[in-house]
């Protein structure tokens, strides 16, 4: 894997596709009309919605430029070995301590959504679970101390 490969599954491909239409297409436009706006309203060196829409801008345009890059060196998980914890694999955990049940879906970073239980597999939790199998017991450091889990299941994309 090269240090610019961005590992990601097809549905998070798609939607940084998605992102990336809506930023060119309906962003610029309303920015655009912004910029106008406010240039309209002349002195633009003390014109605030002129400065705000500059900065709006320039944010927009970064993004653009990190998905695109993004977008460009992606790898996409299409099919995996339920075998083994890999990117792509929604996994299913028992906490030792609390004998909670929880699913995870592990995921390139740029697709990572704790509150949706899809996280990366650079996060603590992804590293300690990647190429691990069902049965095995996962130790993870956490701000409270070490967290145990147990694998209870590997299931595929989808």
């Amino acid at each position: 894997m090269s240090k610019d490969e961005v590992i990601m599954t097809r549905e998070g491909y798609a939607q940084l596709e998605r992102e990336l239409e809506e930023l060119t297409t309906v962003k610029r436009r309303e920015l655009a009309e912004r910029l106008k706006t406010a240039i309209s309203y002349g002195d633009l060196k003390e014109n605030s919605e002129y400065h705000s829409a500059k900065n709006d801008q320039s944010f927009m345009e970064t993004r653009v430029l990190t998905i695109e890059r993004m977008l460009k060196n992606a790898r996409i998980v299409d099919s995996i070995d339920n075998s083994v914890v890999q990117v792509g694999s929604v996994v299913i955990l028992n906490d030792v301590e609390f004998d909670e049940w929880i699913e995870y879906r592990i995921v390139g970073p740029a697709e990572a959504d704790v509150s949706e239980n899809r996280i990366s597999y650079e996060s603590p939790l992804g590293v300690a679970l990647m190429g691990k199998s069902v049965g095995d017991k996962i130790s993870v450091d956490a701000p409270m101390g070490q967290i145990e889990y147990e694998l209870l299941e590997i299931k595929g994309l989808g």
